[in-house]
């Protein structure tokens, strides 16, 4: 792994509280994440293991500002990025992090090459993204592919294709929500070299995953238990 050790990502006391039920049933309040605590360095590439609704992806989720924390802090070099305002948050997510969400996330009426150009332009950047766009193709194994529709591809694939556009913007760190779930075993393989690669060249790596197999490509692991991180 890269040995910068620049923190990027802080989460501190974070809870997220969900109310369930009503006035007839009563109301019962759960923590999806209970009081976590993580710091993702330059270079890092973590793992978040545990069962499916084990609080995961509600995690993933606040570090990448898409889901408000009910108590606790995310800071992303030091700024706490719930206190930003809508136009800073948008920023936060378009260039400081990659997000691979889980399942299919292309648009089907764009081809892989204009799929992974998309966040270049949801901000005016006065270049031009496809020469980057391609090298990441590349990078990813499926240039060849660049005029193909997600019809024509396969979940392996598609899924290179969400990692290429969470790259395009140069971030810091690539959020990945089960980046290898409904893979076979050699696609699960190769995705799983390619985000230690992007590690490796300096890009912080968080991802969440229910495959113990994936862990060794890691240098750190957390698992999630009802809410709990440790």
């Amino acid at each position: 792994m890269s040995g910068n050790s620049e923190t990027l990502l802080e989460i501190h006391g974070v809870t997220k509280e969900y109310r369930r039920g009503g006035a007839t049933s009563g109301e019962r309040v759960f923590n999806a994440v209970n009081n976590a605590n993580l710091s993702v360095n330059c270079g890092d590439f973590i793992s978040i293991i545990g069962r499916s609704g084990s609080g995961k992806s509600t995690l993933l989720n606040m570090s990448a500002g898409l889901i408000r924390p009910t108590a606790g802090n995310v800071l992303f070099k030091g700024d706490d990025i719930y206190q930003y305002n809508d136009k800073e948050m948008s920023l936060y997510r378009n260039e400081k992090i990659g997000y691979v969400p889980q399942g299919q996330s292309l648009l089907s009426n764009f081809t892989a090459l204009e799929n992974v150009c998309l966040p270049w332009f949801l901000y005016n950047r006065g270049e031009e993204a496809v020469e980057r766009a391609l090298s990441l193709l590349e990078k990813t194994g499926i240039k060849n592919l660049a005029d193909a529709y997600p019809k024509e591809l396969s979940g392996g694939e598609m899924r290179r294709v969400a990692i290429a556009r969470s790259l395009i913007n140069k971030p810091a760190l690539l959020i990945a929500d089960e980046p290898t779930n409904d893979l076979d075993a050699q696609t699960t393989s190769e995705v799983m070299k390619l985000l230690s690669s992007i590690a490796q060249e300096g890009t912080a790596v968080l991802i969440v995953t229910h495959e113990l197999d994936t862990l060794s490509y890691g240098n750190k692991t957390y698992k999630m238990d009802n809410g709990v991180l440790s």
